[in-house]
């Protein structure tokens, strides 16, 4: 064991030696979580829309305005004219709305269609407008309802009025996903994905790489001739990935929970089993390629194009949810599919340890094989 220690602290050694690493190490990847993070930047919370409507106040008197706080209530964002929010419905209240309330009279609101396209039956947030829209009604009459019934004939006033709306609704609605779970967005996207993209790269480059070199040079001839059996070679060199791959996680990871404020403290332990797990996989199969390819300019270039199908394959660039279900399953032929699989269940969708024991496994077993395969094409 101490020879594997032995390997393995002096080709970190080594790794970290070069200045131009820590560029591919640390500034790009961190360049690439950020701005890929604007790809799919929510506007808000997925069960929370808040689309926007042009809202028209003709109204001077108090019910106007209590009527467009109700709009906010229900899931509507009333928007002037002069915004720029671009609305697709529009409503106009009238200016009599105060005056034919008080005198219990009925009372027509005007909804129409903004700006061209407005009509498209397929626009779904127009529908979120007027089913929301509907519920303000609703809800506004209600308030009237339990004003008469509460406090009979007396006038109804601003004060009363707003005590009642601001009251606690006994109540409440818990909304959530039915189903499906929430697709990952901005940094809870990007953070996981660009972490495990370059850390698959950056493992297989640097590995494969470093064993081809050694193998020009001769190093490794010169280390078979020593004390260290070929067992002990090839671990000593995946061990060293391995601290060159825990130097990139701990990097990432501070970034993600101080600069990008990505929840990674609360399932820290599931993360890190989830990435040292992934870094074992990617360290063997650079080690692998390292072995079959002597030339080191042919290794980088191998590592590149294996690394970016597989991440863009395995979810590394936009979320499994939103593919259809065969591509999804092809996806999960790949090691970082599964990766990406435990990440998400960990920092996205409110899982634990027990909810990627299968990621985990899997993951396990492509360490074995490429561990297998590496040790069987071992070559000086």
């Amino acid at each position: 064991m101490k020879s594997i220690f032995t390997i393995g602290h002096q080709d970190l050694k080594l790794f970290l030696r070069d200045k131009s690493s820590y560029i591919w190490l640390f500034v790009v990847p961190l360049a690439f979580v950020y701005f890929m993070s604007f790809s799919s930047r929510p506007q808000g919370d997925p069960w929370d829309v808040r689309p926007a409507m042009l809202v028209e106040n003709l109204d001077k008197g108090f019910m106007g305005t209590l009527f467009m706080e109700v709009l906010g209530d229900e899931g509507v964002r009333p928007v002037q004219a002069e915004d720029d929010e671009n609305p697709k419905k529009g409503l106009r209240i009238p200016a009599d709305f105060t005056e034919k309330i008080l005198a219990q009279q009925e009372v027509e609101m005007s909804f129409f269609k903004v700006g061209e396209g407005a009509g498209n039956p397929n626009d779904l947030r127009s529908e979120l407008i007027q089913a929301n829209l509907l519920r303000s009604v609703i809800s506004f009459n209600g308030y009237l309802l339990e004003h008469a019934t509460n406090l009979g004939d007396r006038a109804i006033t601003e004060q009363r009025l707003r005590r009642l709306i601001k009251k606690e609704n006994p109540v409440s609605l818990d909304s959530k996903f039915a189903g499906r779970k929430p697709i990952p967005v901005g940094f809870n996207m990007s953070l996981p994905g660009i972490m495990v993209m370059y850390l698959l790269m950056n493992l297989l480059i640097f590995g494969g790489s470093s064993v081809a070199n050694e193998r020009r040079l001769g190093v490794l001839r010169r280390l078979s001739i020593q004390p260290v059996s070929s067992f002990q070679l090839v671990f000593g060199k995946i061990y060293g990935l391995m601290l060159l791959g825990c130097v990139q996680i701990a990097g990432f990871l501070l970034a993600g929970q101080f600069l990008f404020k990505v929840n990674v403290g609360d399932q820290l332990l599931g993360i890190l089993m989830t990435l040292l797990i992934f870094a074992w996989v990617a360290s063997s199969f650079g080690l692998l390629i390292g072995f079959l390819v002597k030339s080191e300019d042919k290794v980088i270039g191998l590592g590149i194009m294996i690394s970016l199908p597989l991440a863009a394959l395995g979810g590394c660039w936009w979320p499994m949810e939103i593919v259809p279900e065969t591509f999804r399953k092809i996806a999960h032929i790949t090691p970082s599919a599964w990766a990406m699989d435990s990440l998400h269940q960990l920092i996205s969708f409110g899982g634990g340890i027990d909810s990627i024991l299968v990621p985990l496994a899997v993951l396990a077993g492509y360490g074995l094989v490429a561990n297998l395969l590496a040790a069987k094409f071992f070559r000086v």
